[in-house]
């Protein structure tokens, strides 16, 4: 604003001087031969005119320039502080954002962390309840293995139990003698026997 003025002023001073000295170079015409002294006169003339309508306009344009000058710079004073207002807010709310990204990196740290022990901690579970069904499977066959073989030896058992009465039965029925036949008794005793 106060350049704006400044040039304004400027202006007008180069304005008149210009229009001062156009006219006394022009000389009124070519008719007109007037002398040095007259045209001195009339360019004091119109210089003491323009120096008293520069002071008039000073005197009068002082104060509300002044004010108007003031006014600006008040403005530009009250906007620079809101500028640092505003600066100080945003690097508050940049430490508060930073602050909190920071928290929030820590806490997804520390869920990360959390989430890897809980995994751990199943996958042990997972491994120990795996570990735990082998070896109740183990026991399992073990005990099936073991009713298997009893089975088979009872079964074994049994073949030789009829196998030995088939063969007693196809003994006697060739005539087998009481030696024969006490013999064959002592015979079956040890193969049983001997099974157990």
């Amino acid at each position: 604003m106060q350049s704006r003025i400044t040039s304004l002023l400027l202006s007008i001073i180069l304005v008149a001087l210009l229009c001062s000295v156009a006219y006394a170079a022009g000389g009124g015409g070519a008719e007109h031969h007037a002398d040095s002294g007259v045209l001195l006169k009339d360019f004091l003339y119109r210089l003491l005119n323009f120096s008293l309508v520069v002071a008039l306009l000073v005197y009068f344009l002082r104060k509300p320039l002044k004010k108007a000058l003031s006014g600006r710079r008040e403005e530009i004073e009250k906007a620079l502080a809101e500028a640092e207002q505003a600066k100080r807010e945003a690097e508050a709310k940049f430490a508060e954002y930073d602050r909190k990204l920071n928290q929030a990196t820590a806490e997804i740290a520390e869920i990360s962390a959390a989430i890897k022990r809980e995994g751990e901690q199943e996958k042990a579970k997972i491994i120990e309840n795996a570990k735990a069904m082998a070896r109740q499977i183990e026991e399992d066959a073990g005990k099936a293995a073991d009713l298997e073989v009893a089975r088979a030896r009872s079964e074994l058992q049994r073949e030789a139990v009829e196998l030995a009465v088939g063969t007693a039965e196809e003994l006697l029925k060739k005539k087998f003698t009481k030696d024969d036949n006490n013999r064959l008794i002592d015979e079956y005793m040890q193969k049983v026997g001997e099974l157990q």
